[in-house]
Order: structure tokens, then sequence, then C-alpha cells
């Protein structure tokens, strides 16, 4: 009784030996595949022709995703480059929070935006953005990149305007380069979930921070 090769064998057996219908064009002729389209008969050539169709069709989608996604990064590229280049002038130190928050909303769009400082030298102890906030020092000492979620239970969420109708928020620690300590807290917010859902990159916020962070260390100790 002859064995039959099963599926697989004989796959492997056609990638081992490419040249195998070279040898035998008559098989290719006479071979009909079932297309996906309508489920008809097609000869081998023909579905050849469609997988090679829908593969492209595929890269074509890809390509079109990466075009949308390098048009996105350079427009949030540009807006980095114009808040930075608002922030140049030399403004009286105590008002840079002010102006710094300021600019952020305009050039990103962002609905809601604040940042309070401790730890700041004597001369701003009676401004509007320091804090004595415990649970915002410990959150931005805790974490080294920004934070990115849901609004609820998060510190430093209060301190937006309308922080009852923020669906999302991310929270950026400001510190000093290199030091381990922080010494204040910038929270940013939006109606919209998914503004700064948990799983948004946060590599542009961290830029943000670091930039906010370096113009605001004239007021800090």
């Amino acid at each position: 009784m002859n064995s039959q090769p099963d599926a697989e064998a004989v796959a492997q057996f056609l990638q081992q030996h490419p040249d195998f219908f070279d040898h035998y064009p008559d098989i290719v002729a006479e071979l009909r595949l079932t297309t996906a389209l309508g489920g008809r008969t097609v000869s081998l050539q023909e579905r050849q022709v469609e997988i090679l169709r829908d593969k492209v069709r595929q890269l074509e989608l890809k390509l079109a995703a990466f075009m949308r996604n390098a048009s996105g990064n350079e427009l949030i590229m540009a807006n980095l480059h114009q808040w930075t280049l608002q922030l140049l002038s030399d403004a009286d130190p105590a008002r840079r929070p002010a102006e710094l928050v300021g600019a952020i909303r305009s050039c990103f769009d962002v609905p809601e935006a604040t940042l309070r400082l401790w730890d700041t030298k004597a001369e701003f102890s009676d401004e509007d953005f320091i804090v004595d906030d415990d649970e915002a020092r410990s959150f931005a000492n805790t974490h080294s990149a920004p934070v990115c979620g849901a609004l609820a239970r998060q510190p430093g969420t209060l301190w937006l305007d309308n922080a009852t109708s923020m669906q999302s928020v991310a929270l950026l620690p400001l510190r000093k380069s290199g030091s381990e300590t922080s010494f204040g807290l910038m929270v940013l917010g939006s109606p919209d979930p998914q503004r700064f859902a948990a799983d948004l990159a946060t590599d542009i916020l961290a830029r943000v921070s670091d930039i906010a962070s370096a113009r605001l260390l004239p007021l800090i100790n």
C-alpha cells in the first residue's frame, strides 16, 4: 500500500526544489486553484497575480500610515520649536511660569495647563505658582519621565481650572538635569480621553519637561 505524502511534506519538497515546475510545465498549466474573490477557480498564475496584488495593497496601506505618522511628527516638532522660541525672551523670572504655560496652551493646543514649584528662592515665596503639596512632590520625585492617563486620583490635577471636565492628563516632573529630586510639577489636561492616554509615547513630553525645567531654574534654590 502506497502512503501519500502530507501537505507539509509537499510544501517542503517544493521549497527545496524551486525548479520543479520548470521540469514539469504541464503540471503548472493543469493546476486550478480557488480564488478568495468570489470563490471561482483560476490558474496558478492568476492566483499568484492575485496574491501579489494583495501584498501591494497591504504595502500601500502601510506606506500611507507611515506618511501620516511622519506628517504628524513634523507638526509636533514644529510646535515644539515654536514653543521653545517663545521662551527665549528675557522676561522677569516671576513671570516665566505663566508665560511658559500660556505658550504650551497656544503652541500645542492644550485645553488646560498649569504648573507648581517648590524649593524656590525666598524672593518668589509669595507667588501663586508656589505650592506645599507632599503628594505632588512625592510623585515628581518618584517619576523621572512624564506620566499620562486618566485624571482620577492623580496628584496636581486639582490645580487645573476646569479639572472636573478633564478626561486625561499628562504629568511632567520638573527637575535639574541629573538630579534625583524634583522642584516642581507641570500638569496638562484635556477633555479628550485619548489626548493623554496611558499608552501615549512620552518622548516629546519629556523634551517639554526638560526645556521647561531649564527655563525655570533661575527661580530655584
